[in-house]
């Protein structure tokens, strides 16, 4: 049964939640309302898309996800219904939208808010009405296209890539833009080095596991969403590293030198 998911800025004891909450099961009751993630960096739309675009696509086909993140519109950023992959997003037209996707959605509808400015209640009413049975057609105006942001990418040079930090986790382990794909397809039967901020920050192999290194030992695996994450075994990578979103990853060949404490 499709369910109505909330990606938001706020904190769990936050006013908004049970605002929205309780206009939600009033509108459309018996509907299941999940909590998909909270306290996004307040405006942080780029930390807002990695999380929906890894975990939209596990709830059941026709769901509706609401994004309560940097949501108030104004100029040229329209509150938006989008259904792609058999959901519904619903939210600010800020550029999420194409950071989650990365493609075309099927339908953009402008969302006719009859006056209303309370993005609270237009999200809610046409949550619900979704939920009910009307189509988003239904809800407001088509549109051709959506504002566009532009994924941050890994970069390839000639046996090197470049890549940054786009997601610390609540362990403190530090997730990259490199893909398994990428990885493999530059480094397949090579040799390599994975550093982290500086040169003496590396690791030279592929972990399975956390624990496949001694505790404290720093490591590079393949996640479940098979991006490079830079860990430390028992303890807070980004933390005793000093990495953030944004942190460069590169990785080379082994044989070539180092120069120790250089950020590159």
């Amino acid at each position: 049964m499709p369910v109505i998911t909330l990606t938001t800025e706020w904190t769990p004891d936050d006013i908004y939640y049970g605002i929205i909450k309780g206009k939600l099961s009033s509108l459309s009751p018996g509907t299941i309302i999940i909590d998909n993630a909270g306290s996004i960096p307040p405006f942080n739309i780029s930390h807002a898309s990695f999380i929906i675009r890894n975990t939209y696509n596990n709830y059941p086909k026709g769901s509706v996800h609401i994004i309560c993140v940097h949501s108030e519109a104004h100029k040229d950023e329209d509150h938006l219904i989008v259904r792609a992959k058999e959901h519904f997003f619903i939210g600010t037209d800020n550029g999420i939208f194409n950071l989650i996707l990365n493609s075309d959605p099927d339908e953009i509808i402008k969302i006719d808010n009859h006056g209303i400015s309370d993005e609270l209640e237009i999200f809610a009413q046409t949550a619900a009405a979704i939920m009910l049975g009307k189509k988003p057609s239904e809800l407001g105006i088509p549109l051709t296209a959506i504002n566009e942001r532009v994924p941050l990418r890994a970069t390839i040079d000639k046996d090197v890539i470049i890549g940054s930090i786009i997601f610390i986790d609540s362990y403190g382990n530090a997730i990259s833009n490199i893909t398994r794909e990428v990885f493999y397809r530059v480094f397949e039967n090579k040799q390599f080095r994975i550093l982290i901020q500086s040169n003496k920050n590396y690791t030279d192999q592929i972990s399975t596991k956390y624990n496949d290194v001694p505790v404290g030992e720093m490591l590079a695996r393949f996640n479940t969403l098979d991006l490079l994450e830079i860990s430390i075994n028992g303890a807070d990578v980004s933390e005793l590293l000093g990495i953030d979103v944004g942190s460069a990853v590169r990785v080379d060949l082994a044989h070539k030198a180092s120069s120790p404490n250089k950020l590159f």
